[in-house]
């Protein structure tokens, strides 16, 4: 997949089929639509293309927003996209100029004319343009003008409840992985660098890499302990990772530490991609370390049982 900052420079001499959206997690409702793109592309001889915008819109509105927690980094998107087989990832700079496109605007000069688009696919709910004004029956309705064909794709959902970003959130915010994978279509990851601790995991007999997450947005799952596979130097390990202040140690602020089995490597100042699979427990505090160490115990047993499902 061939990643492109703008549009000035995008090749129009393809049949191309384009679809438009921030695609947070790449979930399973997303997943429909990038396979009809591919679908349609490979029908026609023709690209798929998919057209983001960066930084996320309400980054940029809201100038003090703090409370939105995505799902995926840019980087993160981008890999998901690719393994989708898209032939082009489109990133337009999202400004404040840019929100003051309207929707003919934005659909004339960017869909049809920069990138010269055959057929644009979009989700049920999609909106675009200024304040949200642009929808599926308006593009139906001038899509003669437009010089391109729409196509929408229906809600997805699984056990009759729909897919969204937003519910996925609110998942791993209560700690229920199975759920947020199960709609993402895939285990939920974040990815961070190996920073200093305290290492007190260690004199406990569990030494711990603690995770340093850079993006302030990524969306931190809730406190508590979760079985995780990851991806360390190229290679796949398996642990159990922590997310919480470490009551019985009165600390205050929420670490990520990650004990990994059968792995005792340096990896200080690395970056590692940490895959999650379920949750085991709930963080809670200890009257003393004798007791959190028989716990860690009982929950490394508890992830290893579900690692080996």
């Amino acid at each position: 997949m061939k990643v492109i900052e703008g549009i000035e420079d995008f090749p129009r001499d393809q049949f191309l089929v384009v679809t438009s959206g921030t695609f947070d997690g790449v979930h399973y409702g997303h997943k429909k639509i990038l396979r009809r793109v591919k679908e349609l592309a490979s029908a026609n001889n023709g690209k798929s293309a998919v057209l983001t915008f960066w930084p996320h819109p309400r980054f940029v509105l809201k100038k003090d927003e703090t409370e939105l927690k995505l799902l995926s980094t840019l980087n993160e998107k981008i890999k998901l996209i690719a393994n989708e087989g898209i032939d082009y990832f489109v990133i337009i700079p999202f400004t404040k100029e840019f929100s003051q496109y309207s929707s003919s605007r934005f659909i004339n000069e960017i869909i049809a004319k920069s990138l010269g688009t055959d057929v644009l696919v979009i989700g049920y709910d999609h909106r675009f343009g200024r304040n949200r004004e642009g929808s599926f029956e308006y593009l139906k309705e001038h899509s003669s003008e437009f010089g391109f064909k729409v196509e929408e794709i229906p809600e997805q959902d699984i056990d009759h409840i729909a897919v969204s970003s937003s519910k996925i959130r609110n998942a791993l915010l209560e700690g229920q992985i199975d759920v947020g994978n199960e709609y993402l279509g895939q285990p939920y990851t974040l990815s961070g660098k190996v920073v200093e601790g305290e290492k007190i995991g260690r004199e406990l007999g569990f030494p711990t890499a603690n995770i340093h997450v850079e993006e302030s947005f990524k969306l931190i799952p809730a406190d508590g302990i979760y079985a995780v596979e990851l991806l360390v130097r190229k290679n796949n390990c398996q642990g159990m990772l922590y997310i919480g202040p470490r009551p019985t140690l009165n600390g205050r602020e929420r670490t990520i530490e990650v004990n990994i089995f059968d792995f005792e490597e340096d990896i200080y100042n690395e970056n590692v991609e940490v895959s999650f699979i379920k949750q085991i427990r709930k963080d809670k505090r200890f009257d003393n370390l004798d007791q959190l160490k028989d716990q860690l115990g009982n929950d490394r047993i508890e992830a290893l049982k579900i690692l080996q499902v």
